[in-house]
C-alpha cells in the first residue's frame, strides 16, 4: 500500500491487503440521497486534496429537474469544494476493480460549509446538542423490498421470485422460512457489509411480501447515517447481481405494508456519559418528557423531511404497520412516538414517522431537531396514549402540498436545520409536487374518462 493508504479505517486497509487500489469513488449525498460526484484514478487521489462540483446538485429534483433555488446571484452554478473524510473510507466490493469509497463534505470558496449540503445539516444539529454538553445517539432501522425486476412504470411492483421458485409470500413477519427464501441476497449483503466495516445487528422478515428490515447499533448521527447512505447502495447492488431489485419507495405495492426508517434517539451526557432520559434511582427525567414533546410539537413541521414524496404519504394507513398520529406509548407500535421496552441506561425514544425514502441525513437531522427543541424551550409531552392510536385522529401533514405548507412557517425548526436549507428544500421539494400534479394517472383514465 502507498502511504497515504495506512491511515485507512482498518476495514479498509483489510480489503486492500496485499492488492493494488485501482479507483476512489469521491461522493456525496444529494437531496434525495443519490450518491453524486466523481471516480478517480487512486494514484490522482492520492495526490489531491479536495475536487469541485457545481452547487446545482443540491437544485436537482427526484426527475432530473432544476428547482429555481440558486438565489440572488441567480443560476450561474459556482463550484463547491469537496473535501473528503477519510474516516468514511470503505469498500466498494461489488465493483470489479480494487475500489474505495469516500464521503466528502462541501465548503464554499471561503471555507463556510454549504448550508444546503445534507450531510452539513447534519453536523449542524448535532453541534448544537454538542453546545449544550450532550452527546445524541441513534440506532436506525431500514425497512426495504426485494421485487422483480420492473422495466415498465406503467406495471404494479410484483414480489421477487424466492429461492423455491414461488414468489415471496406476505403476512409472514419474522418468519425464518421467508428469510430463507432470500437467503443468496442476505448472504450478498452479509458479505458487502462486512467488507465495508458495517455491523448488522440483525435482518428479518417484514409483514409484506418480500420485505426485509436490518438493525444497525446505534452510535453517533452522522456515522450512522453515512451508513445508511452506504447501504442503501450495497443492498441494490447485492439484489442486482440475483435478477431483482431492491426498493426503498415507501409504499411500493399498494396493498402491502409501507417500508419505514425508524429512529431510536437517546442522549447522553458528554461529561458524566449518563443517559440524561433517566435519573439516578433509573426513573424518567423532565428530559425525556421533554423530548418526546419536542417530537409531537415539531415534526409535523418537519413531515417533508420525513415523507419527502408524494408516495410517501401513502404508507401513512391505519392498521398497516405505519402511524397515523404522534401520540406516544410504551412499548406500543400503533404510536408515531414509541418507547420500547429497556434498562434505565438505554432508555430511548423512537420515531415510527420516518419513511425510508427519506434521505437518511435530513431524516435523523429533523428527528434530532425536533427533540433539541423539546429539550430546549422545554415542551412538555402529552399524556401517554394508552391503547389502539390507529382509533384516534391524524395530527400532522398527509399530502406534500400540505406539508411544505406548514415546513415554510415553521420559525424554531428553520432556525436549527439552517434558513438557507430550508429555503432551497422547500423550492426543489415543490418543483417535484408541480412535476406529479402535471401527470395524469391511470386512475384517472380508468375512472373518468368516460364517465365524468
Amino acid at each position: 500500500m502507498s502511504d497515504w493508504t495506512d491511515s485507512l479505517p482498518e476495514p479498509a486497509q483489510a480489503y486492500l491487503e496485499g492488492r493494488r487500489l485501482d479507483e476512489v469513488e469521491c461522493v456525496i449525498a444529494d437531496l434525495p440521497g443519490i450518491a453524486r460526484g466523481k471516480a478517480v484514478p487512486a494514484s490522482k487521489f492520492a495526490r489531491q486534496k479536495h475536487f469541485h462540483l457545481p452547487n446545482s446538485i443540491f437544485f436537482q429534483t427526484i426527475t432530473g429537474d432544476w428547482g429555481e433555488a440558486a438565489g440572488d446571484e441567480g443560476f450561474i452554478e459556482p463550484d463547491m469544494i469537496l473535501r473528503p473524510d477519510m474516516s468514511t473510507a470503505t469498500a466498494a466490493p461489488w465493483t470489479g476493480d480494487w475500489t474505495l469509497q469516500v464521503i466528502h463534505d462541501a465548503f464554499d470558496r471561503k471555507g463556510n460549509p454549504i448550508p444546503f449540503a445534507p450531510r452539513n445539516v447534519l453536523k449542524r444539529v448535532v453541534k448544537l446538542y454538542e453546545d449544550q454538553g450532550w452527546k445524541p445517539v441513534v440506532a436506525p432501522e431500514m425497512e426495504f423490498y426485494l421485487v422483480a425486476r420492473n422495466l415498465d412504470p406503467a406495471k404494479p411492483i410484483e414480489p421477487m421470485m424466492g429461492r423455491s421458485g414461488r414468489p415471496a409470500a406476505a403476512r409472514q413477519a419474522y418468519s425464518m422460512t421467508a428469510v430463507d427464501e432470500f437467503g443468496p441476497v442476505i448472504d450478498d449483503i452479509y458479505d458487502f457489509a462486512e467488507a465495508q466495516g458495517f455491523e448488522i445487528d440483525g435482518i428479518t422478515q417484514e409483514g409484506g411480501a418480500g420485505q426485509l428490515e436490518i438493525n444497525l447499533r446505534h452510535g453517533n448521527p452522522v456515522k450512522l447515517a453515512d451508513e445508511v447512505f452506504y447501504f442503501k447502495r450495497l443492498i441494490r447492488e447485492a439484489a442486482l447481481r440475483h435478477d431483482c431489485f431492491a426498493t426503498f419507495m415507501a409504499k411500493p405495492i399498494a396493498d402491502e405494508p409501507g417500508s419505514a426508517m425508524h429512529i431510536h434517539h437517546s442522549v447522553l451526557d458528554i461529561e458524566t456519559g449518563k443517559n440524561i432520559f433517566t435519573g439516578p434511582q433509573g426513573g424518567e427525567t423532565d428530559a425525556f418528557y421533554t423530548f418526546i414533546g419536542g417530537l409531537q410539537t415539531h415534526l409535523p413541521e418537519a413531515i417533508p423531511l420525513l415523507a419527502p414524496y408524494v408516495n410517501s404519504y401513502r404508507r401513512y394507513v391505519k392498521d398497516h404497520a405505519a402511524p397515523i398520529n404522534l401520540e406516544w406509548g410504551r412499548d406500543n407500535r400503533t404510536t408515531g412516538i414509541r418507547v420500547p421496552i429497556s434498562d434505565p441506561d438505554a432508555r430511548r425514544v423512537e420515531n415510527r414517522v420516518a419513511g425510508m425514502d427519506c434521505n437518511p441525513y435530513l431524516g435523523i437531522a429533523a428527528s434530532l431537531a425536533a427533540g433539541y427543541l423539546g429539550l430546549m424551550n422545554e415542551e412538555r409531552a402529552e399524556k401517554q396514549f394508552r391503547g389502539d392510536a390507529y382509533e384516534g385522529e391524524g395530527d400532522f401533514p398527509r399530502t406534500l402540498g400540505e406539508a411544505l405548507d406548514v415546513f415554510d412557517e415553521a420559525g424554531a425548526l428553520s432556525e436549527v436545520l439552517g434558513p438557507e436549507f430550508c429555503r432551497v428544500y422547500s423550492i426543489v421539494k415543490r418543483t417535484e409536487y408541480e412535476e406529479f400534479l402535471g401527470v395524469i394517472s391511470p386512475w384517472e383514465r380508468e375512472h373518468l374518462l368516460m364517465n365524468v
